[in-house]
């Protein structure tokens, strides 16, 4: 579904990316863990087109996509929930996701187009709150609808930005249960996070980073065994 190879990404003259490589199958969801500053954001960021790679290659259902415009990666396929969830304050909540409404593909009836219905089926509180302003809006209802707005694009992979940033435990724990439910319905998920009991319950493969490289691959299991990796690479 995604691949990365050899990704180099610089902000100014600072070296973020260094050789990143990694790749995340169809139907499954990988986690990148790490430190604040070791690059996690970044390689979002490079993957949906918002900062340019030096070198390297990023592959998206087996087309080049590096150097594509954001909105052309959007229209592929790829659909991102951005750190600190960045809804639109002055829209309502159907506003907001009405806004990003993209058709999808027909569906085979177990797994239809994601619209209005299908996302208040997957976030209750959402349709309860539909007339509600984005700034009148929970940490974790706007966090509900940024993964809600993204949906509405109808995205093959998704890229989810810290979703658990800020959250009360109890938040958390719906936030993994939808991306559970997400990965149910056929989605591949790239998900970035600080959190590791929550990034361990939902991964089929967890990333650790270091200083823009990856440092440690591997099952969830094998990750929360390894009291020496946590300790090194996660301050866990």
């Amino acid at each position: 579904m995604l691949e990365l190879e050899g990704v180099h990404t610089y902000y100014g003259t600072s070296h973020i990316l260094q050789g990143l490589s990694f790749s995340v199958p169809e139907r499954s969801c990988a986690v990148l863990l790490g430190r604040n500053g070791a690059g996690k954001t970044t390689t979002i960021h490079s993957i949906a087109g918002l900062v340019p790679l030096r070198s390297g290659s990023i592959r998206f259902m087996g087309r080049e996509i590096s150097g594509e415009r954001p909105h052309r990666i959007a229209r592929m396929g790829i659909g991102l929930v951005p750190q600190g969830r960045r809804v639109f304050p002055s829209l309502t909540v159907e506003e907001n996701l009405t806004v990003a409404s993209r058709g999808g593909p027909s569906g085979d009836g177990e797994n239809p187009p994601w619209d209005l219905s299908r996302v208040y089926e997957l976030f209750p509180a959402l349709r309860e709150r539909a007339s509600n302003m984005g700034n009148q809006l929970s940490g974790g209802e706007q966090q509900m609808l940024a993964i809600a707005r993204a949906l509405m694009t109808n995205p093959r992979l998704l890229l989810m930005d810290e979703p658990s940033e800020g959250l009360a435990p109890v938040v958390i724990e719906r936030v993994g249960e939808a991306i559970h439910r997400l990965k149910e319905a056929g989605l591949s998920i790239l998900l970035v996070e600080q959190h590791v009991s929550l990034a361990c319950s939902v991964a089929d493969e967890v990333l650790v980073m270091n200083k823009g490289r990856i440092v440690w691959r591997g099952s969830p299991e094998a990750l929360l065994s390894n009291r020496q990796v946590q300790q090194q690479y996660l301050g866990v």
